[in-house]
C-alpha cells in the first residue's frame, strides 16, 4: 500500500510536468475551461486497518477548486468519512484536503483526471467506553472520470485512497520504514458546477 501512494504521487507529479509541456505546444487550448468550480460527491467508504476498524460506510465530500486550463487545477475539499468500527472500538473521522488535479480531455464531453495531495483530519473515537479525539495528517491519491453535461455542469466518478498514516515527513524520510495502520478507500459519484 505504501508503494501505491508513493508511485501514485510520483505519477501525478510527472504527469503534471508532461501536461505543462503539452499545454505550451498546444494551439487548441480552451480558455473557457479556466475558472472557479464547486462540487459535491457521495460514495462508498472502505476502511482497512491493522485493528478492529475494518468497515464499510458512506462518505460525503464537498469541493472548491480553481481550474487554470483543461489540464491543471488546485482543489480543496471537506470530507466526512462517517462512523465506523464495532461494539468494542468505534471512530468518526472528517477532514480537509488540499491538492492538485491533473486532467486529460478524451473527447469534447469526456475527460480523465488524477488527484493527489495532503489530508488533515480529526478522529473522534470510543474504545471500551473511553472517548477521545486525535488530529493528524496523511496523503491521498486518486483517479476519476468526468462527463461534461454542458459548459457549467460535470458528472464525475472517482476512486481515492486516503492513507491516514503516511505524511510528507515520513514519505521524504524513508518510505520503507513508514508505519501504516489504516487506509480509507473512497469510491464516489458526484457533480461539479463551474462559474
Amino acid at each position: 500500500m505504501k508503494n501505491y501512494i508513493r508511485h501514485s504521487i510520483t505519477a501525478i507529479m510527472t504527469t503534471g510536468l508532461l501536461s505543462s509541456s503539452a499545454i505550451a505546444q498546444s494551439t487548441s487550448y480552451n480558455d473557457d475551461s479556466s475558472g472557479l468550480y464547486i462540487g459535491a460527491s457521495y460514495g462508498h467508504l472502505r476502511v482497512d486497518g491493522d485493528n478492529e476498524f475494518d468497515d464499510n460506510k458512506d462518505a460525503y465530500q464537498g469541493t472548491l477548486g480553481y481550474g487554470f486550463n483543461d489540464y491543471f487545477a488546485l482543489e480543496a475539499s471537506y470530507i466526512d468519512f462517517g462512523d465506523y468500527g464495532n461494539d468494542i472500538a468505534k471512530a468518526a473521522t472528517d477532514g480537509y484536503t488540499l491538492g492538485i488535479r491533473l486532467g486529460l480531455p478524451i473527447t469534447d464531453n469526456l475527460s480523465i483526471y488524477a488527484r493527489g495531495g495532503q489530508l488533515w483530519y480529526e478522529t473522534d473515537y470510543d474504545v471500551l467506553g473511553v472517548n477521545d479525539s486525535t488530529d493528524d495528517e496523511g496523503l491521498f491519491a486518486g483517479l476519476g472520470l468526468g462527463y461534461h453535461l454542458n459548459e457549467d455542469w460535470t458528472l464525475k466518478v472517482d476512486y481515492t485512497l486516503y492513507d491516514s498514516d503516511l505524511n510528507i515527513d515520513s514519505a521524504t524520510d524513508d518510505i520503507d520504514d513508514a508505519n501504516f495502520s489504516t487506509d480509507l478507500k473512497h469510491a464516489a459519484i458526484g457533480f461539479e458546477y463551474k462559474f
